[in-house]
């Protein structure tokens, strides 16, 4: 019996191994023909011509059958010297895939027929050179006409016949465009492109624009910033009401032992103010309603404390305007709650007398000016129309550049003949009413109004309003009659909403009558950032609230001597103050200097701000001093 269920057991065990085997070679024989059957469906797929291996997009398929078109017309036109161009070198443009059979090199599946040999060359406008600004842009407009002459179009004939004749140039050219066309484009290294290295001043351009707030890092620790003594306070302080300002060495080789450039840096961050009120934040004044709402405004219910403020701030401005007449305040602004206007003294900006620029503006505040004899004008405005000038100029030579400018000028033109639209109204009007008479129901009728005429008469003064083409400028004797407009002028304080009775904020660098001694806030923060997989502490320091351009002057030339010549800032503009920097007419006429050695300004501040502005309608964003030398970017 045991020997019958020992030898079942083994049976059934040597069944059970053949089947297991059975399977698996079954299963390695699925596999075979599986991949067998891949194999031969790869290759059918292969044999197709019209398989998803060669789809192409619709753009794609245009553009060879044009070319195809091309070559067909270039094979039947004779060649300059009368044979067939098959006979001489191809002048017309190879396509990539001609390219790369003909000199026997695969093409790359990467590039695509939409890249072009010859791309322009990208320009970053961040650094401006002070002095040979015209050289660079030469050089530059040079770069970019000798580059659009290289990718002209394959049938100019003036470039073939250049080509036929110098055939070692062709070949040196085929062969520098074959190695970019094989090149992939995201590959290319900046090596291969001539780079525009940044030009380095001693001098950052002047910037008449609010900034709201600067950020100021060095990998130099601005500790030294915070926290002065009081006595470093005090004589700080002192010598801003005094316009002392003491020699410091080049190089502070431990600031925050100093105490001079400490008491001097508290002396960078005065700025004279009025009104003043401390649970009012009065800087800025456009688009701050949240900063007014739900604050306690006495002067809008009691009329006596209304008239007493408006009152204060007229003699405030008064004596604002007097001293810098004298020479004694070299400029101050004047925030409204829908304005900004920027008084210079004269010999500031490379103008020969006051100057006053407002923004922006809006048609009702222009109408204001002309009805109380203020004379001004629309500097932006007047380039634009210059601009427009020289773009018709150039449209009569030549025709086709009409239909791109056509946009371009077609609002400036409807600003310059609203005067006749509205004159051929009333004529236009009775030739159309004529027709009435004659049946004799003009009586019965009411005449229409023109007032669709009207609406196109005041759209392009309209468009202007809130822009930066609405800055007004006014200069000379003028300003005098702009201070008794704002002082006269109702509409000057807001007769409605969360600002509703507070006169304009007034700023300056100096003291006046009635003016409130403030500091900038400042605070100092030493943080890590990531440099070429390191990390190295950086300190920063930022300061808060409407900064001066006398200010941030004076700021950057006393970290220029406490860091080393190592520094860089990150600049907020208040938005409304950003054409601030626009040339008036009388800067570009004169470059007189006036007077302004008793202004209250370091001298090294004067030279600074007596220089012509070059930003036009843009500011400075950002400031980078790198060993004594200065870059910047605008926008």
């Amino acid at each position: 019996m045991v020997a019958t269920l020992t030898e079942k057991k083994t049976t059934g065990v040597c069944k059970v191994r053949k089947a297991r085997q059975i399977n698996r070679v079954v299963i390695l024989n699925l596999n075979y023909f599986v991949i067998f059957l891949v194999k031969v469906l790869f290759f059918c797929m292969a044999q197709q011509n019209d398989s998803w291996f060669s789809c192409k997009r619709p753009a794609e398929v245009v553009r060879l059958r044009r070319k195809r078109a091309r070559r067909s017309t270039a094979a039947e036109s004779p060649g300059p010297s009368g044979s067939s161009p098959a006979s001489g070198p191809s002048l017309a443009t190879p396509s990539l895939h001609s390219q790369s059979t003909s000199r026997g090199k695969r093409r790359n599946p990467f590039l695509t027929s939409d890249y072009t040999v010859s791309r322009p060359k990208k320009v970053l406008v961040e650094d401006v050179d002070c002095e040979n600004v015209g050289t660079f842009i030469k050089r530059m407009s040079s770069e970019k006409t000798s580059g659009d002459s290289r990718s002209g179009p394959p049938g100019d004939s003036s470039l073939e016949k250049s080509l036929s004749e110098e055939k070692p140039l062709l070949e040196t050219e085929e062969q520098h465009t074959d190695n970019l066309l094989l090149k992939n484009p995201l590959a290319i290294t900046p090596s291969s492109i001539a780079p525009v290295t940044p030009v380095s001043c001693a001098e950052y351009p002047a910037d008449w624009s609010l900034k709201t707030r600067v950020i100021f890092t060095s990998p130099v620790s601005l500790s030294w910033t915070e926290q002065p003594k009081a006595q470093e306070e005090a004589l700080g302080l002192s010598n801003s009401c005094r316009a002392k300002f003491p020699m410091l060495p080049h190089n502070l080789q431990e600031p925050r032992s100093w105490s001079d450039a400490r008491s001097a840096f508290q002396q960078s961050l005065v700025y004279w103010q009025h009104p003043c009120l401390p649970w009012l934040s009065l800087f800025p004044r456009i688009n701050a309603e949240k900063n007014f709402s739900g604050k306690n405004l006495p002067w809008t219910q009691d009329e006596a404390v209304h008239e007493s403020l408006v009152k204060e701030w007229s003699v405030s401005l008064s004596s604002l305007y007097s001293l810098l007449k004298m020479g004694l305040c070299p400029y101050f602004y004047v925030c409204s709650y829908q304005f900004t206007v920027l008084f210079k003294a004269a010999g500031l900006g490379g103008s020969d007398c006051i100057t006053a620029l407002i923004s922006p503006t809006t048609r009702g505040l222009r109408e204001a000016l002309k009805a109380e004899g203020v004379e001004f004008s629309l500097p932006l405005l007047k380039e634009r129309r210059r601009i427009n000038e020289q773009h018709k100029s150039i449209q009569k030579k030549d025709e086709e550049m009409e239909n791109e400018n056509k946009d371009f000028l077609q609002m400036d033109e409807d600003y310059q003949n609203w005067d006749e639209e509205d004159d051929g109204c009333s004529q236009g009007e009775d030739d159309s009413l004529s027709w009435l008479k004659e049946i004799g129901i003009q009586d019965k009728l009411r005449k229409p109004e023109c007032i669709n005429l009207q609406l196109q008469k005041e759209a392009p003064t309209l468009s202007l309003d809130h822009k930066p083409e609405s800055a007004v400028c006014v200069e000379g004797s003028h300003s005098f009659n702009l201070i008794n407009f704002l002082i006269n002028w109702k509409s000057v304080v807001a007769a409605a909403g969360s600002q509703t009775g507070l006169p304009p904020t007034l700023l300056a660098p100096t003291a006046f009558r009635g003016a409130t001694m403030n500091v900038l806030k400042g605070r100092s923060v030493n943080v890590k950032n990531l440099v070429d997989c390191t990390y190295q502490n950086i300190s920063s320091l930022e300061l808060t609230g409407p900064i001066l351009p006398s200010s941030l002057h004076a700021i950057t030339t006393l970290l220029q001597n406490a860091q080393k010549g190592n520094f860089s800032a990150a600049l907020y503009t208040h938005t409304p103050t950003a054409v601030m920097n626009i040339e008036t007419y009388r800067t570009r006429r004169s470059r007189a200097v006036g007077d302004l050695t008793h202004c209250g300004l370091p001298p090294a501040s004067i030279n600074h701000l007596q220089q012509p502005s070059t930003l036009g309608k843009t500011t400075l964003t950002h400031i980078t001093m790198n060993n004594y030398s200065y870059t910047w970017k605008i926008g």
